[in-house]
């Protein structure tokens, strides 16, 4: 009569507990990516292939646009507050209308709009350490903000904390889809909207991408 051995139970614990590990291990790996190399492309919603461009464009339109409406004499013309400086501008953020949630990119977009707004020299940003204090102390909705009684109130308050602006900046996102079966295009719009608060007037402009999403070839994207 053959005898049955079986392992002993810590023993099987010990190996299926080991093999988990293994498993866990092989699952992902990480690559730091060198400057100037290729950036991954979302599989099903935008990323920085998208909010990147999308974000230079917009920011160049607008101050573009606005320069040139300041320099033919349909803007105000001063320098900004503080002799020869740079106009100031204090943004309240991004407000998101799009079929995608923006998760950790909506900070992001926050910092490449703000770094961007700087990098021409002839305007500066107000940092949001000051901004979103005045707004919270004056309970502020986005949308009030473009009442000229209401902005008048917050550059009052950014007054007191010795932060004078020029302009306020809003930024929008919204996303139109298109279905094709089981693949689809999303076409991805920046707005970006500024306020003159010393004449009361005011620019929009936008950039367009458009990104293919196919289950078989993957993403594509379209610059318009």
């Amino acid at each position: 009569m053959k005898t049955k051995h079986f392992l002993p139970i810590p023993l099987i614990f010990c190996l299926l507990t080991a093999a988990v590990f293994l498993y866990g291990c092989k699952g992902q790996t990480g690559t730091v990516m060198k400057e100037g190399s290729k950036g991954l492309s979302g599989s099903n919603k935008a990323g920085q292939e998208v909010f990147k461009p999308l974000v230079e464009g917009a920011v160049v339109r607008l101050l573009a646009a606005e320069a040139n409406r300041s320099a033919y004499g349909n803007g105000y013309g001063g320098g900004g507050y503080g002799p020869g400086g740079p106009k100031r501008i204090c943004f309240v953020g991004v407000e998101n209308s799009s079929a995608e949630e923006l998760a950790d990119y909506r900070e992001m977009l926050y910092e490449m709009i703000d770094t961007a707004i700087g990098s021409g020299g002839q305007y500066t940003s107000i940092s949001r350490r000051y901004v979103e204090p005045a707004i919270r102390q004056g309970r502020f909705r986005m949308n009030d903000l473009f009442i000229p009684a209401t902005y008048r109130q917050l550059l009052a308050i950014m007054e007191q904390q010795g932060q004078p602006f020029d302009y306020l900046l809003f930024a929008k996102l919204t996303s139109g889809t298109t279905v094709d079966n089981k693949n689809y295009q999303r076409d991805y719009r920046l707005t970006l909207e500024l306020i003159n608060i010393n004449d009361g007037g005011s620019l929009k402009e936008g950039c367009d991408l458009s990104k293919a999403y196919n289950v078989t070839m993957g993403a594509k994207i379209k610059n318009r």
